[in-house]
Formats: structure tokens, sequence, C-alpha cells
């Protein structure tokens, strides 16, 4: 592996999206020791920038669920906010609906709050041209023509890197499509069953203690190790 590519809300936080503090030292440790971290998060990009910058990443960041990505190049929109809006329309037509904060800087999906099941929200706009996504702290509309693994294999690309030189860790139905592109694919404890049956790998530890667990576990133990080698 190359590179490491996580999730934020519910991978590197814990349920009440708080940051983990282990999760930061595995990261950081990861960076220092030659791997690159990759934001891969249904967030806005101002937000997954923020964490980047305070954390230490350097790999790149994909947002709003691949709708928005930054690499080390350039910044790019792939998702049509334009296919989402008539479904959001719609839903709110008929249910009682609200944006979370912030959604309408995004550029490539609408984020809802959690007050509806996301089974009406996929029923109710199951004609138009969207997917949903939820993400245990909202639900996405979105383009369908972009997820989280294309925009990881196009940051991938630009970092020099085969998206399989990538281990990734995840949560949420959302982190599926680029935990299928990687080498090596890693759910935390918490995560949806769906995943947990798609993976290499299902650390013992919930949320970022579990990400801070496969990290040291599959990077840093294996650095240790040739160091020792080494000397």
């Amino acid at each position: 592996m190359k590179a490491i590519a996580v999730d934020v809300d519910g991978t590197i936080t814990n349920q009440n999206r708080e940051i983990c503090v282990n999760a930061i030292n595995a990261l950081r440790n990861a960076e220092t020791n030659g791997f690159p971290i990759i934001l891969v998060t249904g967030n806005v990009l101002c937000a997954a920038k923020m964490v980047s910058v305070m954390v230490g990443t350097s790999g790149g960041i994909v947002s709003e669920n691949g709708g928005y990505i930054q690499t080390r190049k350039k910044n790019l929109v792939l998702g049509d906010i334009n296919k989402c809006i008539p479904a959001y329309n719609h839903l709110k037509s008929i249910y009682d609906v609200k944006k979370t904060e912030f959604s309408d800087i995004r550029l490539s999906e609408i984020a809802l709050k959690r007050t509806i099941d996301v089974k009406t929200v996929k029923e109710t706009v199951k004609d138009f041209d969207v997917t949903i996504y939820d993400t245990k702290f909202a639900i996405h509309i979105t383009d369908p023509n972009v997820n989280k693994g294309i925009g990881l294999e196009i940051v991938a690309n630009d970092m020099g890197i085969n998206v399989k030189e990538v281990m990734a860790v995840g949560d949420a139905e959302n982190d599926l499509e680029f935990l299928e592109v990687v080498g090596f694919k890693v759910a935390v404890a918490n995560a949806d069953k769906k995943l947990k049956e798609n993976v290499d790998y299902v650390t013992k530890k919930p949320y970022g203690d579990g990400t801070a667990e496969a990290i040291e576990k599959f990077i840093l133990k294996w650095i240790n190790h040739l160091k020792i080698k080494i000397y």
C-alpha cells in the first residue's frame, strides 16, 4: 500500500461527530512515515479542507460523495446539482424536509436532515435521475454518475499511484463504492452490515478508534517491522 483513504463522519470521529484523538495520531503517524492520507467524505469541500489542514493530511480530498474533489493538481466539480434540484423540490412538495446547515454551498448535491426515513425518500424520488445515500448523519441527493470511488480514482491518479495501492476505511453505505476500487478494504466495527460483508477486515473497535486500529495493524506495524530488519 502507498496511501490511505478514510471517510470522516463515523470513521475518524465518534457517533457525535467529535474527532477521535487516536485516529488523528494514527493518521499523522502514517503521514510522517510516507503514507499520504486522502479524505473521502460526504461533507462540503470547505469542511473537509479544514479537517485536512488541522489533521495534516496531504493526499487530496473527495467531498460531496465524489461530486467535488480536490487533487494535488486541481479542483473538479464532477456532480450535476441540476439533477438533484427537481428531486428535492418534488420531495419537499410532499414532506416537510429540511436541508442540512450549509447545504446551499454544496456544488454537486443536496443534503437533508435525517427527519425523514431514507426509504421514504428513495421511494418518493425513484423516477428522478438521482441516487440517495444515508450517511447516518444526513441524507444526500446526488448525481448517479458520480460516487466516492470515481473521485478517489482521480485523486490517486493525480498522486501518481494506482488506486489498488490504497487502503481504505469507511462505515456507511456511501463508502461502498470507494472501498470497492481500492486494494485493501476496511470497515470499522460500527459500519453498515452490507459494508462489513464486502471488506477484507472489520475492526474490533468502532468509529475513530477502529480506524486507528487498522492503520496500526496494517501500516504502522509493517513500517516498524521493516525498521527493525534494517537495523
